[in-house]
């Protein structure tokens, strides 16, 4: 197995730890924020269930599937975290579309909630292009 194809498998377990959040006691509070900073929906969920199913497939096939993958899934959720920094709600999530932009803000919060994308998409892309030859 090669080192994308790993980094993929590793996605695919991020990612179902991600879908499984709400479902976790403790990890929401009242208001149904996870980690007190974002809240996930049925939208969300589904997003991430299927974005691991991806990850999973693209681990089991190939190293050229797990680096489209890696490419392909790090650029929409990186340009969904950029997204959601900005205006509050990402587009991956339908977000933007169903609560229209809560505009620019430069918030610790609105930081946080969007720093899993950034971070997840951002090393994606890296390691779906400097990590090829491993």
């Amino acid at each position: 197995m090669s080192t994308l194809q790993k980094i993929a498998l590793g996605y695919f377990v991020v990612l179902l730890g991600a879908a499984s959040l709400n479902y976790i006691p403790g990890l929401t509070d009242d208001e149904g924020l996870a980690f007190g900073i974002f809240e996930l929906d049925l939208f969300d969920d589904a997003l991430h269930v299927a974005s691991a199913l991806w990850a999973l497939a693209a681990a089991l096939i190939s190293h050229r599937a797990s680096k489209i993958f890696l490419i392909l899934f790090g650029a929409l959720y990186l340009g969904d975290g950029v997204f959601g920094f900005f205006t509050g709600y990402g587009y991956l999530d339908f977000g933007i579309f169903t609560n229209g932009s809560a505009g620019m803000s430069f918030s610790l919060l609105r930081f946080l909630a969007n720093l899993p994308h950034l971070l997840l998409g951002g090393f994606a892309v890296w390691a779906g292009l400097k990590l090829d030859r491993y």
